[in-house]
This record gives C-alpha cells, sequence and structure tokens, in this order.
C-alpha cells in the first residue's frame, strides 16, 4: 500500500539533483558519481510506509 499518488515528483527532483551533480563535478574535471547515490526508491513517498491507527493481526503480518 502506498500513500502517495505518484512518483513523478521525487523522480523529477532526484534526476534535477543528478544532472547538476555532474554538471559542477566535470567542471572540476572530477569523476562523475554514480547513479545510484541518487534517487534512493526507499526515500521516496511511495515507499510504503504508513501508520495505523489500530493495527490488526491481519495487517501487521509479513
Amino acid at each position: 500500500m502506498t500513500t502517495a499518488d505518484s512518483d513523478k515528483a521525487f523522480k523529477q527532483a532526484e534526476h534535477r539533483r543528478d544532472r547538476r551533480a555532474v554538471k559542477v563535478r566535470l567542471e572540476f574535471d572530477e569523476e562523475p558519481l554514480p547513479t545510484k547515490a541518487f534517487g534512493n526508491p526507499w526515500a521516496s513517498e511511495k515507499d510504503g510506509k504508513q501508520w495505523l491507527t489500530e493495527p490488526s493481526p491481519k495487517l501487521m503480518r509479513k
């Protein structure tokens, strides 16, 4: 279950951060960061985290 409608805003922001970091590092002749440095899906709004006011055992199963 997710609590956010879309990942679009998160993905746009992370791609913007990635492109900016590449431009800055190229200006200083440094090696670009790996692409995995940006866009961590666990930090997005749709990571599946939500709070249950009254959790039932059925919903808490793995």
